[in-house]
């Protein structure tokens, strides 16, 4: 069993989604997630935000592809992956970050709906592979004709 953390987070995009190309090629796709939960105040009566936890969104290759055309600032969100810690060393000093490294990101349809396409398997995006022509079938594909 592997004790890696998973979890699945709402919250609403912080900002413009970042998409870059690293390792060779490979695409990467970064953005802030900010989850606000709300506790009822029983001196006030009325429902309050509590403090907005900020998270690290990293996406890789297909999905962060699909993601810079999806998401953007602003949009809620349901985020699903694993945390990660990087560690490295600047300026003489030790420094780590935790992110998200996102599985599966979507709209959150409690907060509105959304229209889905389906994306290309080359990777050209969902919107370059729905303005494809559709294929027309021939009376005879082979190109034979019935014996008599």
């Amino acid at each position: 069993m592997s004790n890696d953390a998973y979890l699945t987070l709402t919250g609403r995009v912080g900002g413009d989604v970042q998409l870059k190309q690293v390792n060779g090629g490979h695409a990467l796709a970064t953005f802030r997630i900010g989850s606000t939960a709300r506790a009822y105040d029983r001196d006030k009566g009325d429902w309050v935000d509590r403090p907005t936890t900020w998270f690290s969104v990293e996406c890789w290759r297909g999905l962060a592809q699909n993601v810079a055309e999806s998401i953007g600032r602003g949009d809620p969100v349901v985020v699903y992956g694993r945390l990660k810690t990087t560690e490295w060393t600047e300026d003489g000093e030790s420094r780590s970050r935790t992110v998200l490294e996102a599985f599966s990101v979507g709209h959150d349809l409690s907060r509105g709906v959304t229209t889905f396409s389906k994306a290309s398997p080359q990777g050209l995006g969902a919107r370059a592979f729905d303005d494809l022509p559709q294929p027309v079938a021939e009376a005879n594909p082979f190109g034979a004709s019935k014996a008599a």
